[in-house]
């Protein structure tokens, strides 16, 4: 008789009931029409900051709401496959069960999250928003670090837990620079880039190019460095970007698969990045009125990259 993984595969039901209930919740406070609008959202009629004009009906925008269903379903595909990992003991994907479901949950999050946004235009639902972008982003570099430098469970988890309570509460009380200036998420991003390149060289060789493939990504993507570095000041996070290179004792012991799961995820994010830029009012592509959107076209892509992470991190082994 097999036998079970410790962890029950009930995860993909718990998964189920608390997708129901959000939708229930949706629909219960959008009944009465979410409440006042933030200040920097549009009025119903006008075009909206994403293109789409804001509508008086259910959600505000419609099609970028919607378009976060993509979150959804890819997470609860995750959590599927996690349920069948416990049920068959299989290897799970982050060398651990607790942080496999955190990227699970952070990842379907990232759908009600949004539709909170998008949906409402209220100061609650960017809250919420930016909160699941958060609670996403710190999985993967925090997670890099800890297969650099082998610390264990529990620091992975208290580090996650306070950065994203600071950020869920610095973002309401004070802005969404963590009362010091600094876009997390964007951090998040170089952090994750430079964890994993040296990742994948263990050496001399990663430590240098850590920071600089920060730099150059940062460069292709339309965001000078050079404007940035003569404007240090207000850009001085860009130095966390080279700390991961002075970390001591590298671990050696992770390999990963690249192809095809990180290149299609990697892909997906960017690509998706590249067409968010184009929905905005001012751009020549938007159109207010349609179904297509581009921010919900980007809402879709970046499904397809938390999916993609998933598998790719599920490929994962040890020297």
């Amino acid at each position: 008789m097999q036998q079970k993984n410790n962890l029950t595969p009930n995860y993909f039901s718990y998964a189920i009931y608390s997708v129901i209930v959000t939708a229930l919740l949706f629909i219960l406070f959008g009944s009465n029409g979410w409440g006042p609008a933030a200040e920097n959202e549009q009025a119903i009629g006008q075009i909206s900051r994403w293109c789409e004009r804001v509508s008086d009906g259910f959600f505000r925008e419609p099609a970028n709401t919607l378009g976060n269903l993509g979150f959804v379903i890819t997470g609860l595909y995750m959590f599927y496959k996690l349920s069948d990992d416990a049920t068959n003991n299989k290897t799970p994907m982050f060398g651990s069960f607790k942080i496999a479901l955190i990227y699970a949950s952070a990842s379907t999050f990232l759908g009600p999250g949004s539709m909170a946004m998008h949906g409402t235009h209220t100061k609650f639902g960017a809250w919420l928003d930016n909160v699941s972008m958060i609670s996403y982003i710190l999985v993967l570099w925090i997670y890099n670090l800890k297969r650099l430098t082998k610390f264990s469970n529990k620091i992975y988890f208290s580090t996650y837990s306070i950065l994203l309570v600071y950020y869920a509460y610095s973002y309401w009380f004070l802005d969404s620079g963590l009362g010091i200036g600094v876009n997390l998420f964007e951090l998040s991003i170089g952090l994750w880039i430079a964890t994993e390149v040296i990742i994948k060289f263990p050496n001399m060789y990663g430590r240098v190019l850590s920071g600089i493939t920060v730099l150059v990504i940062q460069q292709l993507f339309g965001s000078s460095v050079i404007d940035s570095l003569s404007n240090i000041q207000d850009n001085w996070e860009m130095a966390f970007y080279f700390a991961p290179a002075l970390i001591p004792n590298i671990s050696q012991n992770t390999k990963r698969k690249y192809t095809p799961w990180f290149f299609i995820g990697f892909a997906s994010f960017f690509g998706a990045l590249l067409i968010w830029g184009t929905g905005v009012p001012d751009h020549p592509w938007c159109n207010p009125d349609s179904w297509i959107q581009a921010h919900m076209i980007w809402h879709l892509l970046c499904a397809v990259a938390t999916l993609s992470f998933f598998n790719f991190y599920r490929n994962e082994t040890t020297r």
